[in-house]
């Protein structure tokens, strides 16, 4: 049995959506953050690093976003090119991507403290926007390409992935510097589209309180 210990609308998202999407039989586990459960010893024994995801697994405990999403996609074929197939070298490199640059990039905007202190926190917000400006012309100049792998014809993991990354960017008031708006990007749009209207997204949706626009039209 998998085991996934969450929090709503954080990177634990992104993995129950595949684990919905492929029909993994799993148990959700609430994370107790006001209480200190990341700091827990029980916690820490299966995410040494008291972040989240972190995911029980019949192989034992996981951490990392991409790490526990290539785990998946391999154990479960559905939403990624097979190993060997002729489309997986290709689907490696934007995974990572995805993972390196974007989700990074992310972070490094809503967090900038966490780079070089408050003091530093406006510059180093202004570089990230801009990086991911870049990072995602990048990825719908891609997208329009209709890969398998990231089409609005079918579901992928890396479709997901990149739809909650954009979700937290379209969260943010319009007046922020954070806020990146979706329907920007006209490939990625209709892939967000597609995806948010899968029962998977729903039920997580439903689940989590996301609303039922999660990808393109979240709450701010």
């Amino acid at each position: 049995m998998f085991v996934l210990h969450f929090s709503p609308d954080t990177a634990s998202t992104i993995v129950r959506l595949v684990l919905q999407e492929l029909g993994i039989p799993h148990e959700c586990r609430l994370i107790d953050r006001a209480a200190g459960a990341l700091d827990s010893p029980a916690y820490r024994a299966i995410q040494p690093m008291g972040l989240i995801p972190a995911l029980e697994t019949p192989d034992g405990p996981m951490f990392e976003t991409a790490a526990i999403l290539l785990y998946l996609v391999d154990r479960y074929p559905g939403l990624a090119p097979p190993v060997g197939g002729p489309l997986r070298a290709e689907w490696l490199s934007w995974f990572v991507f995805t993972n390196n640059a974007l989700h990074s990039t992310v972070m490094q905007m809503f967090y900038p403290e966490r780079v070089a202190g408050a003091d530093c926190a406006a510059a180093v917000l202004e570089a990230a926007k801009a990086r991911m400006l870049k990072h995602l012309a990048l990825i719908e100049a891609k997208a329009a390409t209709n890969p398998a792998w990231l089409s609005s014809a079918s579901p992928s993991c890396t479709g997901y992935y990149i739809a909650m990354l954009m979700r937290w960017l379209a969260q943010s008031p319009p007046d922020a510097e954070t806020h990146i708006a979706p329907d920007s990007y006209p490939a990625l749009h209709a892939v967000l589209t597609s995806l948010q209207t899968r029962p998977a997204a729903l039920a997580v949706a439903q689940a989590e309180g996301l609303g039922p626009t999660i990808f393109t039209n979240p709450a701010f």
